[in-house]
């Protein structure tokens, strides 16, 4: 810490501020100090004190202060996978998942002596957050795209957005649109992609994106807008929570579901087939992504961290039919 100190020209303090994310520090003083860790390759001892001793019977968890579904269902499913090994869990939920407070939770997961750690990172700033991690740290990565060196748990999102418009194309629409979700979001740019891939692959006009925001009012906005176009007949929706929204809308605007626009969800959350009409969607297997990070995870404990570093085990996703889409009419 003294060398980083010198290389930034700060003090001690002003180091373990910013390594503990202390919003008191300036932000171009914070980034001089993170460039001088970066340019050391600085590690604190917090992290090697921890995973020096026994192994402990706990997974610690960074992941970030939401409600959504998916990641929150992603939380779950480590848990789960987590008490079945015989192990606890150790939250620790950011506002944000830049790399300062990523590594300030390591430290304090670290501090607590955690066997090793998850990480849900579904954001792009999270992805660029994990790059780079101390190497003495055993870690998995859920859902960041690349993460370097690190392996990474991810449901294949490409794959799962192809299964949804190849489904509504089997069903004779001529295109499909697409509500995606927000820019920043990996699984929102991958099943972007997914779409695309699908409507090119058939050789159909790709109508623009409509970015929304994961929200139900998102979702009815758009809903809003297409009512009085006669060239949708077909909507993918990113997530289902979006698509409540737009059904919402449809039905409001006497727009029948799926005789005139049929539409398709992702996630399957709980209640997607109570939705009126029961939504066809794209089942993501929280469980298995639970049970595939603590499994990595343990192997690598076991190898002492040397082995698996590259794995990217993906979980296929799953098409659940139900009354939301149906044939093109006319």
């Amino acid at each position: 810490m003294s060398d980083v100190a010198r290389l930034a020209g700060v003090s001690h303090q002003t180091v373990s501020r910013v390594l503990n994310n202390h919003p008191s520090v300036r932000q171009e003083t914070r980034e001089r100090v993170l460039r001088a860790v970066h340019q050391l390759n600085y590690r604190p001892n917090a992290l090697a004190r921890g995973l020096a001793g026994r192994r402990s019977r706990v997974i610690g968890v960074v992941s970030f202060d939401t409600i959504l579904y998916g990641p929150a269902a992603t939380l779950l499913g480590v848990e789960r996978a987590a008490r079945a090994a015989g192990y606890g869990i150790n939250i620790v939920a950011l506002e944000q998942l830049d790399r300062a407070g990523v590594m300030a939770a390591i430290d304090a997961l670290t501090e607590q002596s955690v066997a090793g750690v998850v990480l849900i990172a579904p954001m792009m700033t999270a992805a660029v957050a994990v790059h780079g991690l101390p190497t003495g740290v055993p870690a998995v990565v859920v859902e960041s795209g690349s993460a370097g060196e690190l392996p990474t748990i991810s449901v294949d999102q490409v794959t799962g957005a192809r299964l949804a418009v190849e489904h509504l194309l089997d069903l004779g629409h001529e295109t499909v649109w697409h509500v995606a979700g927000p820019r920043d979001w990996l699984e929102a740019r991958d099943r972007v992609d997914g779409w695309r891939l699908a409507l090119e692959s058939a050789g159909r006009r790709v109508p623009p994106v409509i970015v929304g925001d994961w929200s139900p009012r998102a979702g009815y906005e758009v809903g809003r807008s297409l009512v009085d176009r006669d060239d949708v007949s077909a909507v993918f929706c990113a997530n289902d929570h979006q698509a409540l929204g737009l059904l919402r809308a449809l039905h409001q605007h006497g727009v029948r579901v799926p005789e005139d626009i049929s539409v398709v969800g992702f996630d399957d959350i709980p209640e997607a087939e109570y939705f009126s009409p029961p939504l066809t969607t794209v089942r993501q297997d929280f469980d298995e992504v639970g049970r595939r990070c603590v499994g990595v995870l343990l192997e690598l404990l076991d190898a002492d961290g040397s082995d698996g570093r590259r794995m990217r085990p993906q979980v296929e996703p799953t098409l659940v039919v139900r009354d939301s889409s149906g044939p093109r009419k006319g």
